[in-house]
């Protein structure tokens, strides 16, 4: 067995583990359907639809339909987890919306974007070996299952409290975070689309201050939902407040940042302008060139 292989089938459980006890934990003071604690329940959901998508994909060696798999994931999900909750109060309603906007729209982009070119590199040497295919798929029930968990926490609590002024910051939060990744996106998707650009690195926009700011959108819109979650977590559920850092540790120090800065030295590294724009932009908090405050 290759190491790769080996560090695949270590992966595939370490993954489930952790998501189960993330799940128990927020669990704790939640409600149960049929005695089994719905945050558990919708962990386990979170991961089956992953590997029963993973099956066809596999067997047509494609990823075409991964990252909509994901995003309608967390629209099931979010939506079993407000029917399933003790009521519909004005919080549940409003993660539940939250949710759905950010997986609908990032979903639809991610899924114009592998059509349009045609394939996603980062699974070229993954699909072959079904147990880091596998693993992949694994992964992203972890993801969605951590996401999303403060939401869930507080979606099936029994303790209930009306939206107050940490609520209404994390929102604000959120529309903040929303708006960032959707202009990134959409400025980067304008600058490819320009057959004069074929080959070079966006630089304007957003982009000029920050060589990540659909990164950055997207850690701040998931702190701001575990506001919006925190005035109704107690106990062993404030441990759900791991998502927005997990969110935090996967596009930093995982597979965000690092895998695309690797891909931009290796199409760009040496070039004196690719190498200035790194030297004088933020890699992730949008900010004023360098040379514009020195």
């Amino acid at each position: 067995m290759k190491p790769s292989d080996r560090n695949a089938l270590l992966a595939i459980p370490t993954a489930i583990v952790a998501a189960l006890l993330v799940a128990w934990a927020g669990s704790q003071g939640g409600t149960t359907w049929m005695g089994v604690p719905v945050f558990v329940l919708l962990v386990a959901i979170a991961f089956l639809l992953q590997w029963l998508a993973f099956i066809p994909a596999y067997i047509w060696q494609t990823e075409k339909f991964f990252d909509i798999t994901g995003s309608a994931s967390y629209i099931i999900v979010a939506g079993l987890a407000l029917a399933l909750g003790p009521t519909h109060d004005a919080r549940s309603v409003l993660l539940f919306a939250l949710v759905v906007i950010w997986a609908t729209r990032l979903g639809l982009f991610l899924l114009r974007r592998v059509h349009r070119s045609g394939k996603d590199a980062r699974f070229d040497d993954i699909k072959p070996s079904m147990l880091r295919f596998l693993m992949t798929w694994t992964l992203q029930g972890l993801w969605i299952s951590l996401t999303l968990a403060a939401a869930l926490a507080a979606m099936t609590a029994s303790v209930q409290s009306p939206l107050g002024t940490v609520s209404y910051i994390g929102l604000s939060l959120w529309i903040l975070g929303i708006s960032i990744e959707a202009l990134a996106d959409m400025q980067k998707s304008k600058f490819r689309s320009d057959s004069a650009n074929k080959g070079t690195f966006i630089r304007t926009g957003l982009w000029s201050w920050s060589r990540h700011p659909n990164y950055f959108g997207e850690i701040v819109l998931w702190i701001g939902v575990a506001f919006i979650a925190s005035p109704v977590l107690q106990g062993w559920q404030w441990i759900t407040l791991i998502s927005p850092i997990f969110v935090v540790l996967l596009l930093t120090r995982v597979s965000g940042i690092p895998m695309l800065e690797r891909r931009s030295d290796e199409k760009w590294g040496g070039q004196d302008s690719y190498e200035a724009y790194k030297r004088r932009t933020s890699v992730l908090v949008p900010w004023p060139p360098k040379k514009l405050r020195d």
